[in-house]
């Protein structure tokens, strides 16, 4: 079930923010609701997760407990869950690399990259006594199936939500903001990820001897708008309804297309995965502890792995691969040249570097990013030389999201949000208000807007579900 839906914005969400808030059973509410939501998509895999939460119940009793084996049990359950995130996301790959005939390949349940993980970093937690082991496994299952975040993250700790799952209040001005932090995702999924998607997918899928120069470049922008919004989009729709039922899960996006280098942009892109990689692979492994060969090893292995996760697929590892390469060329002299650089200039560095990240993200196989990449630097294969060929993918539609994309990729509503909080420093009530009451009509009808794209049946992908 997709959240940007007809399915769940007019009949799963309003149901169960009903028996939510009527109902004084909120845990069971939302645990029997976040199994409905998975079974929806995934009914067979369903028992799969709750084979994980009661597994990962009971190696996490076992960690607390235990005296002189904490290490042994840890590491066991780390490999039971990597056993299974392998057999399920890696066994069609890995047996693709010794050319098995597949009769049957194994599908890949949805969600389990982001709640393995969760899983992994609540035992480790409980090994390092950053967080208590949870004693009710209804507890913890509400914790690893929770709908808003179980599908496509962020990617919560256990130490984070273990209270809120205890006790928590919601207010309504809780409710306020977790509303508007939903509509600003809804909007971001719908209006701009969805109408920039359509023609990136067009695009992505010619022949060489279609695919012009300038519709690769025309394809990755669109598809690095989509990529963006259509993952901070979810991101944010998880964190407003998690606010709305009295939980607070990290900010996973923090504008990463206005980053001056690939490793600011690492700070601010996904950073629920990355603060993940840091803490439990990156620091594990010496972080930059050690002599700079063995840094540079450990950022390696770091992004090498962050590929990997995204995806069985080598372009996924040359992906993982490519970025590795870039944080290590900033930590040797890179960074030095781009701090004494022009601003615009670092800035243009920056978009480059991840556009044609995105090209190696997006390509279906290693042929198809070589011929993409070729027409991007000009040596294009095409034989059509209709100069108007390029409007049969720029309606007005994508122009009008691609200028929303561009604009709404930089902190927009933070200036705006500065500008009325300075209004009511200074006094200006009236000013104060007429602001606030335009902010709220933009939500509105935003929200309305994308009701009805939605109602329509409009074209809505989403890409992190194949992760």
């Amino acid at each position: 079930m997709v959240f940007s839906s007809v399915t769940f914005l007019f009949y799963f969400l309003p149901i169960f923010l009903a028996l939510y808030f009527l109902t004084p059973f909120k845990n069971t509410v939302l645990l029997i609701s976040s199994l409905i939501f998975y079974a929806w998509g995934e009914l067979g895999y369903t028992v799969l997760m709750l084979f994980s939460i009661v597994v990962n119940y009971g190696f996490g009793l076992n960690i607390d407990k235990s005296k002189n084996n904490k290490k042994l049990i840890l590491a066991a359950g780390i490999c039971c869950n990597l056993l299974l995130l392998t057999y399920f996301k890696y066994f069609n790959f890995l047996s693709g690399l010794f050319a098995a005939h597949l009769t049957d390949p194994v599908h890949l349940p949805l969600g389990i990259s982001f709640f393995t993980f969760q899983a992994i970093s609540y035992l480790v937690d409980v090994y390092r006594g950053d967080a208590k082991v949870e004693k009710n496994v209804f507890n913890l299952g509400l914790y690893i199936s929770m709908f808003p975040q179980l599908i496509a993250g962020p990617i919560v700790r256990f130490k984070t939500v273990a209270e809120q799952i205890h006790t928590r209040a919601v207010n309504l001005n809780q409710i306020s903001i977790g509303w508007r932090i939903f509509i600003i995702g809804l909007a971001q999924k719908v209006l701009i990820a969805n109408t920039v998607a359509l023609p990136a997918d067009q695009i992505f899928s010619l022949t060489p001897i279609e695919l012009t120069t300038a519709l690769a470049w025309l394809g990755s922008l669109c598809y690095s708008l989509q990529i963006y919004f259509d993952f901070a989009g979810y991101s944010n729709m998880a964190i407003g309804l998690g606010l709305m039922m009295g939980f607070t899960f990290p900010e996973n996006f923090s504008h990463p297309y206005i980053a001056q280098s690939i490793t600011e942009f690492w700070r601010r892109w996904h950073k629920s995965l990355s603060g993940w990689f840091r803490d439990y692979l990156y620091i594990p492994l010496g972080g930059n502890r050690g002599s700079s060969t063995r840094t540079y090893f450990n950022l390696f292995t770091v992004f090498f792995l962050c590929g990997l996760w995204h995806g069985a697929a080598w372009t996924f590892i040359i992906w993982g691969i490519y970025h590795g390469v870039f944080l290590v060329l900033e930590r040797l002299k890179l960074s030095d040249i781009l701090s004494a650089s022009w601003r615009p200039l670092r800035h243009i560095y920056l978009l480059l570097v991840v556009l044609f990240g995105w090209v190696i993200f997006r390509a279906e196989s290693i042929d198809h990013l070589i011929y993409f990449i070729q027409a991007m630097f000009g040596f294009s294969q095409a034989t059509i030389s209709n100069p108007y060929y390029l409007d049969l993918y720029i309606k007005n539609s994508t122009i009008t999201a691609i200028t929303l994309g561009v604009v709404f990729s930089m902190p927009v509503f933070a200036v705006l949000k500065t500008k009325i909080q300075q209004f009511k420093a200074t006094g200006h009530s009236y000013t104060t208000v007429m602001c606030s009451g335009i902010l709220e009509l933009f939500y509105a009808v935003i929200f309305i807007y994308a009701l009805m794209l939605v109602a329509s049946g409009s074209y809505n992908p989403f890409i992190y579900f194949r992760f």
